[in-house]
Order: structure tokens, then C-alpha cells, then sequence
């Protein structure tokens, strides 16, 4: 029987037998080559500290509801699945499924798992994987829309000084976007060695170590740029710090392109910078509809755009999925490089041992 990675409690994670459901007419069966969780949303859930296991979101009311009394909760350890993206081949046909083949090689959205049972009619998420295409290339699909949606709402053009704040998968893939824009000084912040090493081969000008007591990143953006500060920040990290630090750093009248989903904000001394400086704090979420530019951009224009450019080869993906583990050690590999030792990985790959062209 085949095996998923199951988070069976808080931190704690093993790989547990299922099986496979009959196929609806519409669906495909697929067996999974390569995998990848999310580093960010699904930590936090992994922790047990997911804030919205008693709300949530109302599109309604658009505002955060309390859940039912018998509704299930957010997560459910021993249940969940964790994982983002995977690769695979077909492997099985519904009745009425005609755009696929057996055989295909084919990525979109679910758990580590060594299959996936999808929706194969009337699905733009299911994408099929041009041969040669690498297994790396194709799972970045998720952050890279989230990357693109935030270096959108910065407003960022060419000549503009800008800062990319957290360099997990999205900030990465955020640079690489922002220098083929065409910017002047591009700084980056980050507290891991690897990742502001990494920022600087993709084109970054000055990496910053925010947790160097002797490091003011505010005052370092303004004197990378004759103390005008940064025109544009895209914020991926989350921390209170790095907000009030991308504030201090901001030029007058720019604009932060607020990317993480944080949960509690500390540190912010909202009445410094940010008045004086007439700043701009945008948050931005590819996947909010109405996007900001609707009628023209849709969640699915973001996401065509970002397939084109990774199959295209215009992002390099090959150093940010890294490490990659088999997937018999994933749920060890994903408890170190997810959860315990974050500082060791960029975003965590798993092999299944199949041939991967």
C-alpha cells in the first residue's frame, strides 16, 4: 500500500499507509516523483499554533468568523498531510477526462504522498510538465505567484531602489524578479548565511544580517542610497522587526508590498518612520480576488505567468529546493529542515525514486 506524510501531532511527523479511492469520471490517478511543503504557512501549523483552528474566514462578511462548535478545526493532527506541490506521471484515467494521457508528466497542489488522486476537467492548476522541465522548476509554481504578486503590488519599475525582506522560496524567486525588472540598488535581508549568499549570486547588491546587534537596517537602506531610502519593499518574512526596520529604511512616499502572512505582530513603533515618511504599507495576496489590477489580473494570469516563466527556464530553482531527501526519510527530513534546523534548508525536496528526466 502506498505511504503519506502525516503530522500525527505537534512537531511530530510519520509516513503512514492509505489507500486509493475509485477514481470519479473526472479525475486522473497520479504517481508522485518529487514533492515539496511550504516553508512558512505550514510550519506554523505543524507548531500547533495555527490562530484560526476557532475562526475563519468569512467571504461573506470578509472578516475572520468564530468556527461552528462541531466544525472541524484548521488542522487535525494524525489526519493532515502536509506538502504543497508535487510532480508525477498518469497513471490512470476518469471516463471523461480527454486533455490527458497515461503517461504524463503533470504538477499541481497536495500533500507528500507517493500518489495523488485530481480533478483533470476544467482544472488550470493541473499543469502538465514539459519534458526536461526539472522536478525543482515545477514545484516553485506556488511561491512564485505569491513572488510575483508582491513585487506587482510594490509597484516596483525600473531605476527604483528596492529591498527584499525573508529569503525562503518567495523572496528568492521575488529577486530574481525584481532584477530582471531592471532596478538600481537592490538590497536583501535575511538572518541565514546561505540564503543572503544565494540573494547575491541572483543579483542582490548588499545583504544584510538582521540579527547582527551592530546592523540598523533601516540606516544601512538609506546609506546604500544617499539617505533617500528604499522607493519599494517586498516583505516576505513576517517579523515585526523587519516591518519597523523596511519603515525606517523607506523612502519618502514608498511603498511596502506587505507578502507574509503573519500571525502577531511585535516591535512596531507605528508613529516613527512610517508617519514621517508618508509611507505606504500595501498587503498583498496573489490569491485575494478581486486581484488589484481586476478586470486585467486574475489569481489565474498570475499563475500562467509564473508557469510560462519557469518552464521557460527565466527562474533558477535548482539552488532554492534544497535539500532534497528520499521520501522513506521525508518525515525526519521534514521535521530538521522544516521545523528544527530551518537555517540548514531553503526549501525542503523529496524524492521518490522514480526516474525524474
Amino acid at each position: 500500500m502506498p505511504q503519506a506524510l502525516i503530522a500525527t501531532a505537534p512537531r511530530v511527523a510519520e509516513l503512514r499507509t492509505y489507500r486509493d479511492r475509485s477514481l470519479a469520471r473526472n479525475e486522473i490517478l497520479v504517481e508522485v516523483d518529487f514533492a515539496s511543503p511550504k516553508h512558512g504557512t505550514e510550519l506554523v501549523d505543524f507548531r500547533g499554533l495555527n490562530p484560526f483552528d476557532r475562526e475563519k474566514y468569512d467571504p461573506e462578511w470578509r472578516a475572520f468568523m468564530a468556527r461552528d462548535k462541531d466544525e472541524t478545526p484548521a488542522v487535525v493532527f494524525g489526519e493532515w498531510n502536509p506538502g504543497n506541490m508535487w510532480v508525477g506521471r498518469v497513471v490512470e484515467l476518469g471516463a471523461d477526462v480527454s486533455a490527458f494521457s497515461i503517461g504524463d508528466r503533470v504538477c499541481s497542489y497536495g500533500g507528500i504522498r507517493e500518489t495523488q488522486i485530481v480533478r483533470a476537467v476544467d482544472n488550470f492548476r493541473l499543469r502538465k510538465v514539459p519534458e526536461g522541465v526539472s522536478p525543482k522548476a515545477a514545484v516553485c509554481y506556488d511561491p512564485a505567484q505569491f513572488a510575483l504578486g508582491g513585487v506587482r503590488d510594490a509597484l516596483l519599475r525600473p531605476g527604483d531602489a528596492a529591498c527584499v525582506f525573508g529569503l525562503g522560496a518567495i523572496g528568492l524567486l521575488a529577486v530574481q524578479m525584481i532584477r530582471a525588472i531592471g532596478t538600481g540598488t537592490l538590497v536583501v535581508v535575511d538572518p541565514i548565511t546561505r540564503r543572503r549568499e544565494l540573494a547575491l549570486e541572483y543579483g542582490a547588491d548588499l545583504a544584510l544580517d538582521p540579527s547582527d546587534p551592530a546592523t540598523d537596517v533601516g540606516l544601512e537602506l538609506k546609506r546604500a542610497t544617499d539617505k533617500r531610502g528604499v522607493d519599494a519593499v517586498v516583505e516576505t518574512s513576517g517579523h515585526g522587526s523587519a516591518l519597523q526596520a523596511a519603515l525606517r529604511g523607506l523612502a519618502y512616499g514608498g511603498r511596502i508590498s506587505y507578502v507574509a502572512f503573519s500571525k502577531v505582530i511585535d516591535d512596531l513603533r507605528l508613529g516613527r518612520e512610517a508617519h514621517f515618511n508618508a509611507a505606504e504599507l500595501v498587503f498583498s495576496r496573489a490569491a485575494s480576488e478581486p486581484n488589484r489590477d481586476h478586470p486585467r489580473w486574475d489569481r489565474k494570469r498570475i499563475e500562467d505567468a509564473c508557469w510560462d516563466m519557469l518552464v521557460r527556464g527565466r527562474l533558477d530553482c535548482e539552488r532554492i529546493v534544497d535539500p532534497v531527501v528520499p521520501f522513506a526519510v521525508s518525515a525526519e527530513g521534514f521535521m530538521r529542515y522544516v521545523d528544527r534546523s530551518p537555517e540548514l534548508a531553503v526549501k525542503l525536496g523529496v524524492e521518490f525514486g522514480r526516474s525524474v528526466p
